[in-house]
């Protein structure tokens, strides 16, 4: 694992599009994930990049709040899918929340993904609440959360 650098920003938009890219048709549009401008979370240093075998395999972008942790997108690439990146992914955000010295670690996601939910939901999360999506309309938004100390083996 390691950040990212301004070096990697076609990689990332890249990974990011192939790994949302089923939910195109369930969304109708592209995930907001996928539009998002990663410039400036590289800088911020808020972008790991999690290889295998000197290949791209997924990231991971996170926020750092007072109080907690925030995941703004976890992508997986679908040549990796399935085989356990995703859950190494969130393990480093848990990680990352301890480095930070902070107690929990937070999400959101699309209602509609309910693949993810069930992973978030398998690895310690609960949901917290529904929400509209502000720039989305008709678009609900499912908050989550997780205690850093509670890592399970999903």
């Amino acid at each position: 694992m390691r950040l990212a650098c301004r070096d990697d920003l076609a990689v990332i938009v890249a990974l990011t599009k192939a790994a949302y890219a089923p939910y195109d048709a369930i969304l109708d549009a592209p995930p907001i994930p996928v539009t998002e401008d990663y410039a400036p979370r590289i800088a911020q240093g808020e972008v790991w990049l999690l290889e295998s075998a000197g290949e791209l395999a997924g990231l991971i972008t996170l926020e750092r709040h007072a109080d907690h942790a925030m995941i703004f997108s976890v992508a997986v690439s679908p040549a990796f899918q399935g085989k356990g990146f995703g859950i190494t992914l969130l393990k480093h955000a848990d990680d990352q929340a301890r480095l930070w010295g902070l107690p929990e670690v937070r999400l959101y996601t699309n209602a509609r993904m309910e693949r993810n939910i069930a992973l978030y939901l398998a690895y310690g999360y609960r949901e917290t609440g529904r929400r509209p999506n502000p720039y989305r309309p008709g678009w609900v938004l499912v908050d989550m959360a997780k205690p850093v100390g509670e890592i399970t083996a999903a």
